[in-house]
């Protein structure tokens, strides 16, 4: 119970998860655990590993995982958090999404425990009936009391009506699926709880525990990790940038997660944790061996070890990295147009904004001049301590 409870902000009715788990270790009769993934994006990043590995820890405790994908319902589109309705996706992009996130997912979880779900299977079935049937289980004044809608209410913001669905029909998937535990983030509460609900109005038999894990933050130590945001480490990322940026995280921060990623038992990280304190272990070989474990599995450890050679030889022995992406441009082309087209930087602004913070260098002197024009040659660009191109100018 404490590795299941690891790292979570809150479970509801952790007694009947005890009661689960004995079951399986005193008889080996297994369970379902549901979560649900709407897949909006092609690529999923760490922090949408966290609840992969929350269900890793219960496939090791008699958990059958019901892997969940929303095909019908991303095609809505959740609205936890947001501020407007938004944009739908149609249902090929999803299915598309859905084929990728699959591949990605059993680097964590095994498949011989896992079953992948679609809700159309059911939800499609549904029917105008069905769907006027299940709208009645609940009703508008509670829909209100959820955070977003009430203050986008009071605001006088938008809400569409397919918006109150979605909730229902999350809720409706654990009767479907009779799911014994569902899992889900923090601002999922809202949608977690009303699986128990209506497994209840259904008179399923049986109401879901709950287990909610935190939102993970992102490289910056401050907002969630998010793709929109830039400061994401995804799953599919090169080993090298998955080191990289994973190095680059705050000593607090590494802390939180080791807690949430690292496969490493709570006895382990402890114990590593006395040792950066008792200043026998340095910080930096604490992280160091965090990011190899985190490109190992994504990878092996062949990858990871690679990793840090190329990041040991590029900032601790200044040299250049061994592949860097080729880019021809014009003779006479601008210094910041050519950071943009090598794609080092996302705009000339932002290009001038860091060659005026010395951000940026060329052949690894420093650029000062943020309206120079390239003469013909062979060139390597760099901006900051990971983004290098090597540009031949005709």
């Amino acid at each position: 119970m404490d590795e299941i409870s690891r790292g979570s902000a809150e479970i509801i009715d952790s007694e009947r998860i005890e009661n689960l788990v004995r079951g399986y270790l005193e008889g080996g009769k297994t369970y379902k655990v549901k979560v649900g993934f709407d897949p909006t994006a092609a690529d999923l990043h760490l922090g949408h590993t966290v609840l992969l590995q929350k269900l890793a820890t219960f496939q090791k405790y008699g958990g059958e995982v019901q892997l969940l994908i929303g095909d019908f319902t991303a095609t809505i589109g959740d609205p936890t958090g947001k501020s407007e309705t938004r944009k739908t996706l149609d249902r090929a992009t999803v299915l598309e999404n859905a084929k990728s996130y699959q591949e990605q997912v059993f680097k964590i979880l095994d498949p011989e425990k896992t079953e992948v779900v679609f809700n159309g299977t059911w939800l499609d079935k549904l029917g105008a009936a069905g769907l006027v049937g299940l709208t009645t289980l609940f009703s508008v004044a509670r829909m209100l009391e959820r955070d977003d809608f009430h203050k986008r209410y009071k605001s006088g913001q938008n809400i569409a009506i397919s918006e109150f669905l979605y909730p229902l029909l999350q809720g409706y998937d654990s009767v479907e699926l009779q799911s014994d535990i569902e899992l889900g983030g923090t601002d999922q509460k809202f949608n977690l709880l009303m699986g128990r609900h209506l497994q209840r109005s259904y008179n399923v038999g049986k109401e879901q525990a709950i287990v909610m894990m935190p939102i993970l933050e992102g490289l910056d130590g401050v907002q969630k990790m998010s793709k929109s945001l830039g400061n994401f480490i995804g799953i599919t990322e090169a080993p090298n940038d998955i080191y990289a940026k994973t190095l680059s995280v705050s000593d607090e921060l590494m802390w939180r997660y080791y807690e949430l990623l690292s496969s490493k038992s709570l006895d382990a990280i402890a114990r590593i944790k006395d040792d950066v304190a008792a200043g026998t272990l340095h910080p930096k070989v604490a992280k160091e061996n965090l990011a190899l474990e985190i490109v190992a599995r994504f990878y092996d450890e062949e990858a990871a070890t690679a990793a840090k050679s190329e990041f040991d030889n590029v900032f601790k022995s200044n040299q250049l990295p061994a592949d860097i992406e080729e880019f021809s441009l014009e003779n006479g082309c601008w210094i910041c147009k050519a950071l943009v087209d090598c794609g080092l930087e996302s705009s000339t602004s932002q290009a001038r904004r860091d060659i005026k913070q010395g951000a940026v260098k060329l052949d690894q002197a420093k650029v000062d001049d943020e309206n120079m024009k390239f003469e013909a040659g062979e060139y390597i660009l760099q901006v900051g301590k990971r983004k290098f191109a090597k540009v031949k100018v005709g």
